[in-house]
């Protein structure tokens, strides 16, 4: 039993060390962005990312400012990953039974529903009214840093439905970019792009991946996306979706097969012998091997795996480099109005939908709270829901075209989820002690 509880907890512990290791660089590069836009290299700093990169071919030509390309490109590598994240939870984790997913559904549910309503009377008559779905989204990264800083002060099934919550709050932010933030559309593109997403679909169904193929096929959809209307971001989910999380080689499979080609690799010297150049035959049993190693993981599993280290420690930092640098100003362009609203709906939106609606769930009997967790944790919990950095600043950035409201909602969203985690903190710190 006590092998079992490890190998579950193992994952979840692997995946929050992680994440809030992480946060620690995402909170640096985040104050690095504020210091240098309120700094005398405010113009270098904020201009740089204005500057174009233009890729071209004979009839087709990619111009766009680099933040375009760090928001439109990167990201989408972003986004494919929380598309994986997505579809592994549904398979196989906390959103695969119905009772698990139920309270973290119904949070996130709140948590959507809530702070975009509240931000759309607080705003009512005032400029920036379409960016009611910034402060609908979390933040697991710096959300998961705060937990680790309580320590052992954190129930391990805080932390597991910290991150269920905000994986249903990134596939319903995903849904908000598609439908609510995708203009000029050309159905065209669209209809190819998917169609190519379906062929993948087909193949995942027989459980063929190639690499390659996929490979390819990605980057034709991304740019057909890019070219349709619907956000490029979009286009990293819709092909997550297409890997495959079936292995094609077992467990006794491989350790049968690679001890035979250790074997055959050994032969061909003795243990102990070090030689410079290997033999043929020793090159072809490390491919097979390397064959072996790659069929015993499910492709989404192994991609996941490799490609969540590149989002956490460089596309998420870059991002926030490139998009969180403001520089606070008071002028008549800055509309406080927006940031303030902002900045509530975020913190008091969250707590109220997050608790109110997993509150009501537990008392019709529709979901449970997971073991040795407490609705005072819960509220601690909703308080860390209003953190949205990320989400929200890549909202903003599709919401708003105007300068001056893209700035404010930026001073907004920085105030609330400095707020929100703040409290969130000493909520959870003040209603929970040390666990042996």
């Amino acid at each position: 039993m006590k092998d079992k509880i490890k190998s579950i907890k193992e994952p979840i512990n692997q995946f929050i060390r992680l994440e809030t290791s992480s946060s620690i660089i995402l909170f640096g590069v985040t104050l690095l962005a504020l210091i240098l836009a309120n700094s005398p290299l405010s113009d270098q700093f904020l201009g740089l990312w204005k500057k174009y990169i233009t890729f071209s071919l004979p009839g087709f030509e990619l111009s766009k400012p680099i933040y375009k390309w760090i928001n439109d490109g990167l990201m989408a590598i972003f986004f494919f990953v929380i598309g994986l994240e997505i579809k592994r939870e549904i398979l196989t984790g906390e959103l695969s039974h119905i009772k698990k997913a139920s309270l973290p559904l119904f949070a996130a549910i709140g948590g959507m529903i809530v702070p975009a309503v509240l931000f759309t009377v607080l705003n009512a008559g005032n400029a920036g009214g379409e960016g009611w779905g910034i402060p609908m989204a979390a933040d697991i990264a710096f959300s998961l840093g705060i937990l680790t800083l309580l320590g052992n002060r954190v129930p391990a099934g805080v932390k597991v439905f910290l991150m269920a919550f905000a994986i249903i709050d990134d596939l319903g932010a995903v849904l908000v970019i598609a439908f609510f933030y995708s203009t000029n559309l050309i159905w065209a593109n669209i209809f190819i792009g998917l169609g190519i997403v379906a062929f993948l679909m087909l193949l995942s169904h027989f459980n063929y991946y190639s690499k390659y193929i996929f490979f390819i096929a990605g980057v034709i959809v991304w740019i057909l996306f890019l070219k349709s209307g619907i956000h490029a971001t979009i286009a990293g989910v819709l092909l997550a979706m297409t890997i495959p999380l079936r292995r094609k080689t077992d467990t006794r499979s491989f350790y049968d097969r690679s001890k035979e080609l250790l074997e055959e690799f050994l032969s061909e010297c003795g243990v102990n012998e070090q030689k410079t150049v290997l033999s043929k035959k020793q090159l072809h049993s490390l491919d097979d091997l390397q064959e072996l190693t790659e069929n015993t993981t499910a492709p989404l599993q192994n991609l996941e795996h490799q490609l969540h280290g590149w989002v956490s420690y460089l596309i998420m930092p870059v991002f926030a480099l490139a998009n969180a640098g403001v520089a606070f100003s008071f002028s008549g362009d800055t509309n406080i109005a927006l940031s303030l609203n902002l900045a509530l709906s975020m913190v008091i939106g969250n707590v109220i939908g997050i608790f109110a609606f997993s509150w009501l769930a537990i008392k019709f009997n529709i979901a449970e709270l997971p073991e040795n967790v407490n609705f005072r944790q819960l509220g601690g919990v909703s308080f860390l829901g209003g953190l949205g950095f990320t989400m929200s600043l890549f909202i903003n950035s599709l919401a708003y075209d105007n300068a001056a409201l893209v700035d404010s909602a930026k001073m907004g969203i920085l105030l609330g989820s400095l707020i929100a985690g703040t409290l969130g903190y000493f909520f959870i710190r003040l209603t929970t002690s040390e666990q042996k």
